[in-house]
């Protein structure tokens, strides 16, 4: 018997999608692309997945994922980052699109990292392991 295909979810728009309707953070913009204009001093947090892989004999999708939080100043970035960070927590056990959430590990949490791309940019780093179920489809 053929294995039914896998619906892979796509981790960073999960991501987008949660983040963006907590009030946690208001008036923060979250995408995986910068917006229009994006000069570092924005309230932004930028998702992207950096790594991670499927783990077949466990079904399992462990995506590696990197937050970046940008702020107007430290203060605001940090503070951002905080709320992202215990945002984020709550995925587990969710079911969003083509996925279940069954867990979110930190692999490094909020951390300094100036970006040296942007010389006024604020940045704080989270990097996350998800643990994702998905879907199958067939």
């Amino acid at each position: 018997m053929v294995d039914p295909l896998l619906a892979f979810p796509d981790v960073e728009r999960l991501i987008v999608d949660f983040l963006g309707d907590r009030p946690e953070l208001t008036g923060v913009t979250v995408d995986n692309v910068p917006p229009d204009g994006f000069d570092g001093t924005q309230r932004v947090v930028l998702v992207s997945r950096v790594g991670g892989a499927w783990v077949d004999d466990l079904h399992l999708d462990n995506p590696l994922v990197e937050l970046e939080v940008y702020g107007p100043d430290k203060t605001t970035a940090h503070t951002d980052s905080l709320g992202m960070r215990a945002a984020l927590l709550r995925l587990r056990g969710t079911t969003h699109g083509t996925a279940t959430v069954t867990d979110v590990v930190e692999a490094d949490g909020v951390r300094w990292l100036p970006d040296y791309n942007r010389l006024d940019a604020n940045r704080y780093l989270t990097t996350v392991r998800l643990s994702l179920t998905p879907v199958q489809t067939g």
